[in-house]
């Protein structure tokens, strides 16, 4: 029983320390006051935040690890109307902006599930607060 308590609380001070790590990409910025007043951004504003976006070297070696020309994607951005633009820069404010730290913590969560059926089944020997039921 003391065992069993022990490995809760080992999972338990890992689990509490890695949910207090910081978001590592995390961007602000100020809103000028007539822009919050006219309720939007204007075109030039969102064109040059698109285009601020497609110009970080991260976006650019992800485009490029996809097969798209980032010059290209910013002629293609260059084309684009106004209001598609708005729609355009609207959408990369709903944009996480820690990462997908969900995904990490489901991933560990289906893993640790994984094994401990597979222990439970026999087949490993993982855990040792498991019994095979064999």
């Amino acid at each position: 029983m003391q065992t069993t308590q022990r490995i809760i609380a080992r999972m338990l001070i890992v689990s509490l320390a890695w949910a207090g790590m910081p978001a590592t990409a995390v961007h602000a910025a100020l809103i000028p006051t007539d822009q919050v007043a006219a309720g939007r951004a204007s075109p030039a504003t969102s064109r040059d935040r698109v285009h601020a976006f497609l110009a970080r070297a991260d976006v650019r070696a992800e485009m490029e690890r996809n097969g798209v020309d980032p010059q290209a994607a910013d002629a293609r951005v260059a084309a684009l109307s106004d209001a598609e633009v708005d729609v355009l820069a609207g959408k990369l404010d709903s944009l996480p902006a820690g990462g997908d730290f969900g995904g990490i913590v489901g991933a560990a969560v289906f893993i640790f599930l994984v094994l401990l059926i597979t222990d439970l089944l026999g087949l490993t020997k993982v855990f040792s607060f498991t019994r095979p039921i064999k």
